[in-house]
């Protein structure tokens, strides 16, 4: 039973935090983003995230996006730079046709940080990325 299971791998679907200028409150800002680089639309995205460590835990944030198409990102949440003192995990299911994928992408705590910035794929940004 158990091991008749399939789980697809993921492959094309990564997290990245970005740091970007804030034009409303002219600040420098963390946001989280999933980017799909795959030639497919994903459909019924959903994220679930939160924030933790050997003391703490945060409160889990969620996130459902109808649709995420090919070649595309969107924008997940704003993280707090407080929070970059613990590890923050997302966990992400989503449907590629008729098939469920699911991963968990984890930023290890103090990893964020303006040291690590990389190009990041599909965006004209500057990030940490997890694959």
């Amino acid at each position: 039973m158990k091991k008749d299971i399939q789980i697809p791998k993921v492959e094309g679907v990564y997290l990245a935090v970005v740091n970007e200028f804030n034009d409303v409150y002219k600040t420098q800002d963390w946001n989280a983003y999933i980017i799909n680089d795959k030639k497919v639309d994903l459909d019924i995205v959903l994220i679930v995230t939160n924030g933790y460590s050997d003391k703490k835990i945060t409160s889990t944030f969620r996130k459902k996006l109808d649709k995420l198409p090919a070649k595309s990102y969107a924008k997940i949440e704003l993280i707090q730079e407080e929070l970059f003192a613990l590890n923050n995990q997302f966990k992400v299911t989503f449907f590629e046709g008729n098939t469920m994928f699911e991963k968990t992408f984890l930023f290890r705590k103090n990893t964020i940080n303006l040291k690590a910035l990389q190009p990041i794929p599909l965006m004209k940004a500057r990030g940490v990325l997890v694959k």
